[in-house]
Formats: C-alpha cells, sequence, structure tokens
C-alpha cells in the first residue's frame, strides 16, 4: 500500500502524517522531499520544486520498497507549484521545466494505492506563520486540486479530499485506507 499525502505548505500535512504513524507503526513514513535537499537548494523557487518533483517520483518508483508507506508529498505537489509558478508569473517560472515534470509524474502516480488531497478551507483553521507566501500557497492548491483531476497523472490511485480538525482528518485517512481492503 502506497498512500501520498498531497497539499499546499501549512496544509496540515505534517500533523496528520505525524498522527497516523503514531497509531499505524507498520507503515513507513516517507518525509517532504524538501528534507531530502543539498543545502543549496533550499529557497522556493523553480530549481527547488523541480529537484524535489524528481526525488518524490524517484521514491514512489523503488522497487525494493515492498512495506506500506505514507509519503509527505508527492510529485503531483510539486508540479503544481511549478505550475503556480507560471501563473503567477513569477521569476523563474518555467513552461518547459513544467512539461519535463509531466512525464516522472505520471510514471511515479502509477505506483500510488490512494491519494489524500488536503484541499485550503477557512473552517481547518490552520494558523500560518506571517512569513509564508500566501498568494503561492493559494495558487498551488488551486493547481493541485486542478492536476489531480487528470486521470494520465493520478493513474489509477483512489483519490480523496480530508478537510476538517485534525482527529476528523485522522479518522478520514484511515476511513479511505480501509476502504482500499
Amino acid at each position: 500500500m502506497l498512500v501520498v499525502i498531497s497539499g499546499t505548505h501549512a496544509s496540515g500535512k505534517s500533523t496528520l502524517i505525524s498522527d497516523f504513524a503514531e497509531r499505524h507503526p507498520d507503515f513507513q513514513v516517507l518525509p517532504d522531499p524538501f528534507e531530502l535537499l543539498d543545502d543549496g537548494d533550499v529557497e522556493p523557487g523553480t530549481d527547488s520544486f523541480s529537484a524535489q518533483l524528481q526525488l518524490a517520483a524517484a521514491r514512489l518508483t523503488d522497487p525494493e520498497r515492498g512495506i506500506s508507506s505514507i509519503a509527505e508529498r508527492g510529485p503531483l505537489d510539486f508540479l503544481a507549484y511549478l505550475d503556480a509558478l507560471i501563473s503567477l508569473r513569477r521569476p523563474g517560472g518555467s513552461p518547459t521545466l513544467f512539461r519535463n515534470g509531466l512525464a516522472a509524474t505520471a510514471t511515479a502516480m502509477a505506483h500510488v494505492d490512494l491519494l489524500v488531497l488536503l484541499p485550503l478551507a477557512d473552517a481547518d483553521r490552520i494558523e500560518v506563520p506571517a512569513d509564508e507566501d500566501l498568494e503561492l500557497r493559494a495558487a498551488m492548491n488551486d493547481s493541485l486540486l486542478d492536476l489531480a483531476e487528470d486521470p494520465d497523472l493520478a493513474g489509477n490511485a483512489s483519490i480523496v479530499e480530508i478537510t476538517g480538525s485534525p482527529t476528523r482528518r485522522l479518522r478520514q485517512l484511515e476511513d479511505a485506507i480501509q476502504s482500499l481492503h
């Protein structure tokens, strides 16, 4: 079983995965690809998002994984960030890097059993630090939700949108996983 938790920054991914891992130690947690970047690649932008897309895609296609895993972010997240940079007309926004990411995303997502989307919802009341890029956050959220509707990108993964309190989100995630068994 391979589960990917996707959402824009400050959408509750880490909290949901932490809560889930505490109750399900049999699942391997694959951390946010941002944590795997070299120190020189940590500035959010085209290069960082492209590198994270490649890291996220590679770990989903690892043939030796073989155990149930839950991943914080997948390649679809970073494809959405690349798309958001283009739609916001940000410096470095690259239609070429976006197009190049399509194939890697589709190949990797073909291995995913469950794609969990954490869309932005005012009712979730997630506190967002003042230094977050709220415009990019919203644009990425919109792009992610659109891209997830493309069967060529999402593959055969079951897709569920989860909202609500941390407790409610955990229950929805557990229910979604249980429904696949």
